[in-house]
């Protein structure tokens, strides 16, 4: 049965949390493993009571990219207002809560804790029991949110940190089947955006100016790797380096339109066919997209014409692509990779 015995923290009553629950399961949970300070309130997973985010764009544009110090100054600031926002926006009542969900990882580590430690209090103060969440995990669990989405599927998860393609073969059982062995999509993107004097974020702006430019403009190099699932960015970002150099000083400027659509063509193609292959290894039909590059218009555009061809394809709604509290507290009831003790710590990398 998809259903896990929780303790509450201070009379240590006994709470079923899964899928296989009989009764309704209303989590709150805390997200502030980067430059988000969110909290929201989810019932069975899938549908949101309450979803609040405090954003620090802002901030760190400035900077050009996350200072972690000034990161968590920002989520000490911000933590509890989101919290009572959503108590504010659901209806609910901190005694009406089943359990108390928050990211442990990965993450800045000063970020982290401030959520987590949020999270605790409110474990404590209300009696009910804590659930950590691998914000990985999450990622991919935003695609059960306003949906009736099962396993078994291929994820790709394309963040900022990580890029991976995992077989689900249910809530519980996860399998990763290949991953970068450098730089992640989203760390390629900011580069590359970086190198195009593009301002922070710099993925969702080279997103941006991509349909402007012509994506064969420039063929640029896709790496070979060994392992036939996994990825690698490093040489693709050195060959835009080097292309950039080479128009500047041949044209005296950079098509900048046509470089950002050559690149953004160069690596979701890649991404699109390792996933793909992945699934007609596997005979799975269902492929789900997770994390802030499952935002990217080529990446959805790609995908989603696989459903011509007999492919059931899900991809979370924009706002849940990004960091949320929402998709951590869908990942706490479907109970994979789960913490529940009270005593556990950040992390700041898998």
């Amino acid at each position: 049965m998809l259903i896990k015995e929780f303790k509450t923290p201070l009379s240590g009553k006994s709470v079923f949390i899964g899928p296989d629950s009989k009764e309704d399961i209303l989590i709150m949970a805390i997200e502030s493993s980067c430059d988000e300070t969110a909290c929201a309130i989810v019932k069975n997973g899938r549908e949101v009571l309450a979803n609040i985010v405090a954003s620090q764009i802002k901030t760190h544009q400035q900077f050009g990219g996350v200072v972690p110090e000034v990161a968590a100054r920002e989520h000490l600031e911000s933590i509890n207002l989101v919290i009572a926002q959503a108590f504010e926006q659901s209806g609910v009542k901190p005694e009406d809560l089943t359990a108390i969900a928050a990211t442990v990882g990965p993450g800045l580590v000063g970020s982290l804790l401030v959520g987590l430690n949020a999270a605790k209090a409110l474990a404590v103060t209300y009696d009910k029991p804590f659930i950590g969440v691998n914000h990985l995990n999450a990622h991919v669990c935003a695609n059960y949110i306003d949906t009736e989405l099962e396993p078994p599927m291929i994820a790709l998860l394309i963040s900022g940190g990580h890029t991976q393609i995992i077989k689900v073969d249910s809530y519980l059982n996860q399998e990763i089947l290949g991953e970068t062995i450098d730089d992640a999509t989203g760390e390629a993107y900011d580069k590359v955006a970086r190198l195009l004097g593009l301002p922070y974020p710099g993925g969702l702006n080279l997103d941006r100016m991509a349909p402007s430019g012509n994506p064969k403009a420039y063929i640029l190099p896709q790496a070979k790797v060994e392992g036939k699932y996994d990825f690698s960015f490093s040489g693709l970002k050195t060959a835009v380096l080097n292309l950039t150099r080479k128009l500047e000083k041949e044209l005296g400027y950079i098509p900048k339109e046509d470089v950002a659509a050559s690149f953004q063509e160069c690596i979701t193609s890649t991404l699109f066919k390792k996933t793909l292959k992945a699934a007609d290894d596997y005979g799975i039909k269902q492929i789900v997209l997770g994390g802030g590059v499952a935002a990217n218009s080529e990446i959805r555009k790609k995908f989603f014409s696989l459903q011509d061809k007999g492919y059931k394809i899900f991809a979370p709604a924009m706002k849940y692509c990004t960091d949320n509290a929402a998709m951590i507290a869908s990942s706490a009831y479907f109970l994979a990779n789960t913490m529940d003790s009270l005593d556990i710590e950040v992390f700041s990398r898998c």
